[in-house]
């Protein structure tokens, strides 16, 4: 309760697609994998609640920021040094970056976690998503001349600034197979399939408009 209530606040101004809705989400969908998976509940649910508190992306690309963040916040409200610790590796692992996080020593919490953040990247809530991160950093929806790159590197993944739809390509549509849990995998493919239809809809209005021009 208290680290929900720290986050609320600590929310307040969040980007739509990374506020407290999200991070409510990914803590529900881990609860429900860890049901079916197994796992340490409570390591779970902090992991989940505070894998956002200090996203990266947001922070000038500091990849140490929110897992140092989340440590000290832990620390402050008296949860075990283990813990804490174990919780603070959790989040540094949950990163998508670029698909270049790959970790040695994975554990089904870290699994679980991982899965339910790339879970809410996809479906309606990851379209809406997309959308409303492009927005805030003044990206166009779509542009027929800049071509998506789904083999980028870690770098040029978080350089990247093109079109959000070539965003689906260099990412969403990679996250199905990244899936590391049978829970996770089963929803994925509703979601993804939602996603590419969306895709294959949006491109087909655009180049029919395109062409009456």
């Amino acid at each position: 309760e208290l680290t929900i209530d720290h986050l609320k606040k600590n929310f307040q101004d969040a980007e739509g697609g990374h506020d407290w809705w999200h991070t409510f989400r990914v803590w529900n969908t881990a609860k429900h994998i860890a049901k079916i998976e197994g796992g340490d509940l409570f390591i779970i649910e902090m992991s989940a609640l505070l894998h956002d508190i200090a996203d990266s992306k947001f922070n000038n690309g500091d990849e140490d920021i929110g897992p140092d963040k989340a440590y000290s916040f832990m620390r402050s409200i008296h949860i075990d040094e283990v813990v804490a610790s174990r919780v603070k590796d959790i989040i540094r692992g949950v990163s998508y970056k670029g698909g270049h996080n790959h970790i040695k020593n994975r554990t089904i919490e870290l699994d679980i976690v991982s899965d339910a953040d790339k879970l809410d990247a996809l479906g309606a809530i990851g379209i809406a998503r997309a959308f409303s991160y492009g927005g805030y950093k003044g990206r166009s929806f779509y542009d027929p001349e800049i071509l998506p790159n789904p083999g980028m590197s870690k770098e040029e993944y978080k350089k990247g600034d093109g079109p959000t739809i070539n965003h689906f390509y260099e990412k969403l549509f990679l996250l199905k197979d990244l899936m590391k849990t049978n829970t996770a995998k089963l929803l994925a493919e509703e979601r993804h399939l939602f996603m590419v239809k969306f895709v294959d809809q949006f491109i087909a209005e655009f180049d029919q408009n395109y062409e009456l021009s």
